[in-house]
């Protein structure tokens, strides 16, 4: 199963919610309505990005209380620190070509349910947003009752709660990634838990783990099927 974040799928939904990076309450209810319609099911998380961070603050959120169903998790180039990434996103080359990209998309989102916001959200600061510092300022944090952007990242991000999680956990990030600086990586976490599992390697970019004639097959999600599969089948 996929789970499309709110607005993701290709179609705009109908509340003023939308998703943010550590908003895992979607996921407990995909988690829970498995539960129920797949008696004996059993679930592996695989989540890429964004979705990587939103599958290990879960994780770490139910800690020893996860459901018995869910048995491990694979997590692929995971923002750990959203401090760290805004940082580096709202700069430079990373900002001209990663940050402008995503805004545009995550602002036509917006124009599309404006009317939802009245009253709400300054929607024309919003819109005038260049990096995500001020769109996490007038958009994400007073939208999910966070005091600002930086109490945001904090709240949302995975790495705090990788040490509570209680079922085996595969992290593939790369020294390189744009995204998130090497030097905040994870390692710590990883070497004091028997629950997780990296591969941080030095290349590979955000999401670049790729292989094969003309780089068309990535080795990064083979891994981690790999790891799923063991935990899954008997």
């Amino acid at each position: 199963m996929v789970l499309h974040f709110r607005s993701c799928s290709g179609e705009v939904n109908r509340l003023p919610r939308l998703y943010h990076s550590g908003d895992t309450r979607d996921l407990q209810w995909v988690i829970e309505h498995l539960g129920q319609r797949e008696a004996g099911a059993r679930i592996g998380l695989a989540g890429i990005s964004l979705g990587g961070n939103v599958a290990l603050k879960w994780l770490g959120e139910q800690g020893e209380a996860a459901p018995a169903a869910v048995v491990g998790a694979a997590a692929i180039s995971t923002p750990f620190d959203l401090t760290a990434c805004a940082e580096v996103l709202d700069r430079g080359f990373n900002r001209a070509v990663y940050t402008v990209s995503f805004l545009r998309t995550m602002k036509a989102k917006l124009r599309a349910k404006a009317h939802l916001y009245d009253g709400q959200i300054d929607v024309a600061a919003v819109l005038r947003s260049r990096t995500f510092t001020e769109y996490d300022r007038w958009f994400t944090a007073p939208l999910n009752g966070f005091a600002d952007e930086r109490d945001y990242w904090s709240r949302a991000s995975s790495g705090p709660y990788l040490e509570r999680i209680r079922r085996p956990t595969l992290l593939i990030n790369a020294v390189n990634d744009p995204f998130l600086p090497g030097a905040r990586l994870p390692v710590a976490a990883v070497a004091g838990s028997r629950w997780l599992e990296a591969a941080f390697v030095p290349e590979g970019g955000h999401v670049g783990f790729l292989d094969g004639p003309l780089g068309r097959s990535s080795w990064a999600e083979r891994r981690a099927l790999a790891f799923l599969r063991r935990l899954l089948l008997p």
